[in-house]
């Protein structure tokens, strides 16, 4: 490993910016896919309510989401197999090797599936602000243009969008952010010394849920394989990896934080909501700017998710021939119609919700620990395994994981018997 260090030096000295930024690619899909709708809300809200008080909780996701993601990317790039495939090897006993490959599968299905709604009217939103067309008019547009997007079978196309919509929400949200100066002592105190305020600990687990995201894991291991192949090519996976999530935490910060410096104390429904305090500071422009935020996340949000649903179950059941397999085909087309549908009739599926909350929070504590076993398989990943460092975060990261996991388990146990 040092000889292919050495060897490769000179040659990373040599880039410039301009090469560096060339390696972005699967890395800035996972980053499009964890800030949707639910997202920008999520962190919306958090500001509204705590000020800049939880931003800790998103500088925590961001280290845990690219601590978990890079393991994932090293997974695919060095056995060259996607994450499904490895939790299917992972375990000999029947029991355990059919269990966890069906709780992936149907857990990352109905969450994709109950999700994939909520992401088109998020997108639709954005445009209907400006146009005044309703959501449910454009989710089903929006929806089938996601489908001939996916069904076009192209990985490349599907990067270059990602980036795209990743470009037009850094430059939404960190201006909108930089125009609403907040303060910057109290900024770097919220950061940096956490603190939980009464009544905060919902948003803080919803901050970290909505970085951390399963089906992320499955989509990166699977999508790296369609850049680099070599272990050689870990140093740009990893570049990729932590640029693109931190530019991710940057434009969730980016929310936080405008919300925090122009309406904390007041109420929250949506994220438009967030344009209207703007108007003072910006005019007509706050519209516009929140408008293509919106629009940029909940289309990111939407092309992911039955993307990640259709790479996991993929992966799992080995299926061959990568996004052009018909059956990979089937499964994208399936959760994208049945999301055309949901968004068209306006249908808010609390109970599927509830239940897609249930098993993700199951799921998650799940593939973070048999993640964790998987990366310190020496028959798989020889030399390539966690070092001593990776383990200790890792296993931190699982843990609190798995606390998350549980309590969002109980919530959604508890809001189903309310419901």
């Amino acid at each position: 490993m040092a000889i292919i260090e050495r060897v490769n030096e000179p040659v990373y000295e040599k880039r410039t910016v301009k090469d560096r930024l060339k390696v972005i690619g699967p890395g800035a899909i996972i980053t499009a896919s964890f800030i949707g709708p639910g997202t920008v809300t999520t962190a919306t809200r958090a500001g509204a309510s705590f000020g800049f008080a939880i931003l800790w909780a998103i500088v925590f996701s961001v280290i845990a989401t690219i601590v978990l993601q890079e393991m994932t990317a090293r997974l695919g790039i060095i056995t060259q197999k996607g994450l499904g495939e490895a939790v299917r090897e992972q375990f000999s006993n029947p029991i355990l090797k059919y269990g966890s490959m069906w709780l992936v599968m149907i857990a990352i299905s109905v969450g994709c599936a109950a999700y994939i709604a909520g992401d088109l009217l998020g997108t639709s939103l954005g445009i209907s602000t400006l146009t005044g067309i309703p959501s449910n008019v454009l989710g089903p547009i929006v929806g089938i243009l996601i489908l001939i997007l996916g069904l076009s079978g192209s990985y490349k196309i599907i990067e270059r969008v990602m980036i795209t919509l990743i470009v037009i929400m850094s430059f939404t949200f960190i201006t909108t952010m930089i125009i609403a100066k907040p303060n910057i002592g109290e900024l770097f105190q919220g950061a940096f010394i956490p603190s939980i305020p009464s009544g905060s600990i919902i948003l803080i687990i919803a901050l970290i849920g909505t970085t951390v995201v399963p089906y992320n894991l499955f989509l990166h291991s699977s999508m790296v394989q369609e850049r680099w192949s070599k272990p050689t090519d870990l140093k740009d996976s990893r570049r990729d990896t932590i640029f693109s999530i931190c530019i991710g935490g940057l434009i969730t910060a980016a929310i936080l934080i405008t919300a925090g410096a122009t309406i904390k104390g007041l109420e929250v429904t949506s994220a438009a909501d967030l344009s209207l305090q703007l108007e003072p500071i910006m005019g007509e422009w706050a519209k516009v700017f929140m408008s293509l935020g919106l629009f940029a996340a909940g289309f990111s949000s939407a092309l992911a998710s039955p993307l990640g649903a259709a790479i996991t179950v993929s992966s799992v059941l080995r299926w061959g021939n990568g996004m052009k397999d018909k059956r990979f085909k089937a499964v994208f087309v399936i959760i994208i119609v049945i999301g055309i549908i949901s968004s068209g009739l306006n249908f808010n599926p609390l109970d599927v919700l509830l239940f897609a909350q249930a098993l993700n929070g199951i799921l998650l504590p799940v593939i973070a620990i048999t993640l964790m076993f998987i990366m310190n398989n020496k028959k798989r990943l020889g030399e390539y395994t966690n070092s001593l460092r990776v383990n200790i975060i890792g296993t931190i990261v699982a843990l609190i994981c798995t606390g998350l996991g549980i309590y969002s388990l109980i919530d959604a146990i508890n809001a189903f018997i309310g419901a």
